[in-house]
């Protein structure tokens, strides 16, 4: 009798404990799903300016497909450009991430921001070989290599010849409205280029500067002017950057004198360009909440000559950011698999 008592309590314990195995079993595989989504998508999501240039198109859209594809994050990309963006995100808190701030245009409120504990600049050079100044073809580099420096082209107008008046040497610089249009005015003044037998061609846009280049080169023709790099036109004709043979001659004239009116601007000195300044600037919430995709995004750094080239493949086939991504993607693994893990690497290429 105790035997028969005994018997259906055993069993409903043996029940009991196979229950209880059950439940650590599912508790334990809960756990460690949870844990792998979580970690997978630590980043969650954000939102990331899509600047409204060539250049930072294609960042913009590498650096969703990286940070969605290779950390689990869901990127929202938002139109933007230097200015607004750079406001938004110091009051507003948004986009979560400026790929391609210049930041000489915000230098001060930047500092205030980083200061303050607002924004970060996680990346400081995110693209190398970058900046603006006076730049000739390379054929012209290689026909007269004793033109080493600006000061040294200065003395040549005759090699230069304005298409109107070819007793006097032309001198492209920027449209008028143009913020480099001050800027390349004030050093025309510095040089003392007038007396020296040159003349400042203001191209009339965007168009004329880029036409401008492109027929001299193509005819083989001298050129001497402004531009900027990354861009498509330094990239396609390999254009040569001229050290201006000076040192920079300080903030105070440049940022007091040279970018400015010249009303406001009576004594230029001759200076080299102020060094030109790209950063990748993120918001305090994404640097807090986005784990190993803020190290990613401090990893990645764009090579010049690579970037030039990207950007005549942009103007070439008429592609926008997100095309030119998988190009990039594709053809420069070399470089991006450089920014991430093995595994990260893996599922960005299964992806593609």
């Amino acid at each position: 009798m105790a035997l028969e008592k005994l018997k259906p309590q055993t069993g409903q314990r043996s029940v009991k404990r196979m229950f209880q195995r059950t439940l650590m079993v599912l508790f334990a595989m809960t756990t460690s799903m949870m844990i792998s989504t979580a970690s997978f998508a630590s980043c969650g999501s954000l939102t990331m300016a899509e600047m409204n240039w060539a250049s930072a198109e294609l960042m913009a859209h590498v650096d969703k497909i990286i940070l969605e594809e290779g950390y689990g994050c869901d990127v929202e990309l938002v139109a933007g450009a230097t200015m607004p963006t750079f406001t938004s995100m110091n009051e507003k808190g948004e986009p979560d991430v400026a790929a391609e701030q210049w930041a000489n245009a915000v230098r001060d409120p930047l500092k205030k921001a980083v200061d303050e504990g607002r924004l970060h600049v996680i990346n400081k050079a995110p693209i190398t070989g970058l900046g603006e100044g006076w730049w000739i073809p390379p054929h012209t580099a290689k026909k007269y290599p004793q033109l080493k420096t600006a000061l040294d082209i200065l003395k040549r107008p005759d090699l230069f010849p304005h298409k109107e008046d070819p007793s006097k040497g032309a001198f492209v610089g920027c449209p008028s409205g143009w913020g480099c249009q001050l800027a390349n005015a004030n050093l025309f003044r510095a040089f003392e280029m007038e007396k020296k037998g040159w003349v400042l061609v203001d191209p009339g846009s965007a168009a004329g500067l880029d036409g401008s280049m492109a027929k001299a080169v193509e005819r083989g023709e001298n050129w001497f002017g402004y531009y900027w790099s990354p861009t498509s036109m330094i990239g396609k004709y390999n254009m040569v950057p001229v050290p201006f043979g000076v040192p920079f001659a300080g903030s105070d004239n440049w940022d007091g004198c040279i970018v400015k009116p010249e009303q406001e601007c009576a004594d230029p000195k001759p200076s080299a360009w102020t060094k030109s300044e790209v950063n990748t600037v993120i918001t305090d919430r994404f640097k807090r909440a986005g784990g190993p995709a803020v190290d990613y995004l401090n990893n990645r750094i764009y090579p010049g000559a690579v970037m030039n080239g990207m950007l005549v493949y942009m103007a070439d086939n008429q592609a926008g950011g997100a095309d030119a991504a998988i190009e990039f993607l594709q053809k420069h693994e070399d470089v991006w698999t450089k920014w991430v893990s093995s595994s990260v690497a893996a599922k960005v290429k299964a992806s593609l």
